[in-house]
């Protein structure tokens, strides 16, 4: 590990000769730690929705409580993370931020073996995956420092997108790791009555090895760059600029939207069509994926014209939703759900490819971390406006309508401030 003593990303020169090794090293270690922080955060959403069929006895409510508390917890700790990268540094906030991880892994890992676990207990534990929540905003804030302005929406897209992948990995994963005994030497297993033994506690255990391994390799592998160190007080006058305000309204449309909805499909698929359980990683990995094709499309086109498209697709997608759930139809509800996953997904690049053109170097990155903190709330209030659709309604059709209207009010504030001719933004974000 080198220590870099000066960084100037947009000089050229200096970018091919010797930036861009140490920001794609960077990158590229940011990457598995940010998917790790993903997995950890939405454990809960799967292992939710397993805990009655090991003996638990929690009500529908509960259990989308559970799959919402650490979308609380991981956005209300993003605002502290946000500054944690300018206040100690890039490495060695990623090294302490990935580190603290194991503490809830291997507490859920522990107390899903036990039926008699309190609710309560559980309750801490799915606050405590709010610190894979956090991450985020540490970790976008970080690599914003690296790549020129030419570069961030790409780079950004890499970073947040593939990290955003640890959500369809979780689910995927969770289910294929429950039904084997790899860690029955801490835990026996649970006979369901169809016969099938499930080790619930797998779910937890399976990614304690990797979090120490991805501390030791952001430890070594990591830089703290020259210059970037800033006060809090310092960072703080982001809350000043009104686009930070407008940037995070459009963020929680997007991202926002994403992993709310990731939170809350799996529970949604059992309760609507308990048949198809197995497809729920699909919407979060499809998300994922477009993150990074929705910032380089933004850097090619930019960012403003991306977001209006995809705000549009988000409205018809759930418009979608609302139809075929009356109809009882699962292939109609789950193409235009994945409509749904695919365009936010994009929209979540192509928003943060636009704050960098909005702000001077040292607020946008701050600026990024802080609208990232305040769009994980989508991860809390989706799934309970779910719950209480249900509760309420007997259907979860109702909250779509609540989530229309916002991609409505996002819309025309995207064309007013950074799509009209008129508007003061539009040649920073068009022109570059």
């Amino acid at each position: 590990m080198s220590r870099i003593t000066q960084w100037n990303p947009e000089d050229e020169k200096f970018w091919q000769e010797e930036g861009k090794k140490h920001a794609r090293r960077n990158l590229w270690i940011s990457v598995p730690t940010l998917m790790m922080a993903f997995i950890v955060w939405q454990i809960w959403s799967v292992v939710a929705v397993r805990l009655n069929d090991v003996g638990f006895n929690f009500s529908d409510s509960e259990l989308f409580s559970l799959a919402a508390i650490p979308g609380l917890v991981g956005a209300t700790l993003r605002f502290f993370y946000t500054f944690g990268v300018g206040k100690f540094g890039g490495r060695n906030w990623v090294v302490f931020s990935t580190g603290i991880l194991l503490i809830p892994s291997i507490g859920i890992g522990m107390a899903v073996q036990n039926p008699d676990t309190p609710y309560s207990v559980m309750v801490l534990l799915a606050a405590l995956c709010g610190l894979g929540g956090g991450n985020f905003s540490s970790a976008v804030a970080n690599i914003s420092f690296f790549f020129p302005k030419k570069e961030k929406g790409t780079a950004l897209g890499i970073n947040g997108g593939l990290g955003n992948m640890g959500v369809s990995v979780v689910q995927f994963v969770t289910p294929l790791i429950i039904a084997a005994s790899t860690f029955s030497i801490v835990g026996g297993g649970v006979t369901l009555d169809n016969g099938q033994q499930i080790w619930l506690q797998n779910a937890a255990f399976i990614w304690v090895i990797p979090i120490i391994i991805l501390t030791i390799a952001a430890y070594f592998g990591m830089d703290n760059l020259p210059g970037t160190k800033q006060s809090v007080s310092d960072q703080f006058v982001i809350v000043k600029r009104k686009h930070t305000w407008i940037m995070t309204w459009l963020y929680v449309a997007t991202f926002g939207s994403f992993i709310g909805y990731s939170a809350a499909f799996p529970l949604l698929l059992k309760s609507q069509f308990p048949e198809h359980l197995n497809l729920a990683f699909l919407g979060a990995f499809l998300a994922a994926a477009a993150r990074p094709v929705g910032g380089w499309i933004s850097d090619k086109f930019g960012g403003a014209r991306i977001t209006n498209i995809v705000l549009v697709a988000m409205s018809i997608g759930a418009l979608g939703v609302i139809y075929f759930l009356n109809l009882g139809n699962f292939g109609g509800f789950l193409a235009s759900f994945l409509v749904l996953f695919i365009a936010s997904g994009m929209g979540s690049g192509s928003t943060f490819q636009m704050i960098p053109f909005l702000f001077p170097v040292k607020e946008a990155a701050p600026v990024l971390g802080f609208t990232a903190a305040f769009a994980a709330y989508g991860s809390f209030l989706i799934p309970k406006l779910f719950g209480w659709s249900v509760s309420t309604t007997g259907t979860p059709v109702t909250a779509f309508y609540f989530f229309i209207a916002f991609y409505a009010i996002s819309l025309g504030l995207n064309w007013y401030f950074y799509q009209r001719k008129t508007s003061e933004k539009t040649a920073e974000l068009y022109v570059h």
